[in-house]
């Protein structure tokens, strides 16, 4: 069975004044996703992309369909769901440590094992020795290392990335793929990351899904038969460069699509 199913999916939000047309935001949308499948979604702005990850994450709700996780169907926010924004959403009074341990706090575990896990986490994702420090005195990298140990720490059974690594430079970007790969590989999560960007789509993908312009729809779902581990080198591969042309072209026609509405 897999482990997030996505059953006809919409949403229509309301007029924003009196008189005014309801927005289709996202048109019937069913996607099944395999457990530890790296799926990435990409598509014009504007096509639904985020309003699907909010969906499954429980932030929002669908005007129809259903979204079953291990067989449960999502109804609010949850702890087998770990959301991970654009934005790095850190407490500014909170250490690295004491961010980290945010959630198993809310969960009520002891401060002797939340902090053992912040420390544990800490290590993992390269930020030992930073644990006292405050987000304001980290790096954007650094502080999104934080954002996602925090949702790692609470053993999420899926994790749902919102173009996490757009405000950073594209040096830090490429560091933070590969890291969020090496975490992957090792943790054997199940993954949905929303993006813009083909060249991080594909990288880091196991498959990748396009959707349409506005309202959304998934146009193709297409494998990524690159071997893991992936290097950056990966990327002057030719069977990454036959990746990346399919998927602009698809975009191109998406984003003109868009452009003429």
């Amino acid at each position: 069975m897999s482990k997030l199913v996505i059953e006809n999916v919409s949403r229509v939000f309301p007029p924003s004044h009196k008189g005014g047309q309801p927005t289709r935001a996202l048109e019937p949308t069913s996607l099944a996703i395999a457990d530890n499948d790296f799926i990435t979604i990409l598509g014009p702005s504007g096509c639904g992309k985020s309003t699907l990850l909010r969906i499954v994450a429980g932030l929002d709700h669908a005007t129809a369909g259903q979204v079953l996780l291990d067989g449960a169907e999502v109804k609010a926010p949850g702890p087998d769901r770990g959301m991970v924004f654009q934005s790095y959403t850190l407490f500014p009074w909170l250490t690295v440590a004491q961010n980290i341990a945010f959630g198993l706090r809310e969960r009520g575990l002891p401060e002797a094992e939340r902090l053992k896990i912040a420390q544990d986490w800490c290590q993992r994702v390269g930020l030992k020795g930073f644990e006292k420090h405050f987000p304001k005195q980290l790096s954007g990298g650094m502080q999104q290392r934080t954002a996602i140990a925090r949702v790692l720490a609470n053993n999420p059974k899926i994790m749902l990335l919102d173009e996490p690594f757009g405000a950073l430079d594209n040096q830090t970007r490429a560091l933070m793929q590969e890291t969020l790969l090496e975490i992957w590989e090792r943790e054997r999560k199940t993954v949905m990351f929303v993006t813009h960007d083909i060249e991080e789509s594909i990288f880091l993908a196991s498959r990748v899904v396009v959707m349409s312009a506005r309202p959304g729809r998934i146009k193709a779902d297409i494998r990524v038969d690159l071997p893991y581990p992936r290097h950056y080198t990966v990327k002057t591969s030719p069977a990454f460069s036959d990746l990346k042309a399919q998927l602009t072209e698809l975009i191109r026609v998406e984003a003109q699509t868009a452009a003429a509405h």
